[in-house]
C-alpha cells in the first residue's frame, strides 16, 4: 500500500469516526432526555457504540485491500 493510499484511508477513518461518534452522542442525548429521565448512561452507551463501529470500520479498511479482478459478463452465467 502506497503512502497516498494510506493517507486517503486514514482520512476516511477520521471522517467516519467523527460521524459515528457524533451520531452516537446525539442519539444518546435524545434517549437520555426523552426516555431515561436525564441519566448519563445512554450518552456513554451511544458514544461507546459509535466508537466501536468506527474502530471496526477503520480496522477493516486498513486490513483488507479490496481488489476485485475483472470478469467477463458471460462467465457468471456458465
Amino acid at each position: 500500500m502506497s503512502e497516498k493510499e494510506l493517507g486517503k484511508k486514514l482520512d476516511r477513518c477520521l471522517a467516519d469516526s467523527a460521524v459515528k461518534l457524533g451520531a452516537g452522542l446525539g442519539l444518546g442525548i435524545v434517549f437520555s432526555v426523552v426516555f431515561f429521565k436525564r441519566h448519563t448512561w445512554p450518552v456513554a452507551f451511544g458514544l461507546g457504540m459509535g466508537l466501536g463501529m468506527a474502530y471496526t470500520n477503520c480496522q477493516n479498511d486498513l486490513r483488507y485491500n479490496l481488489y476485485v479482478p475483472e470478469q467477463d459478463s458471460l462467465s457468471l452465467f456458465r
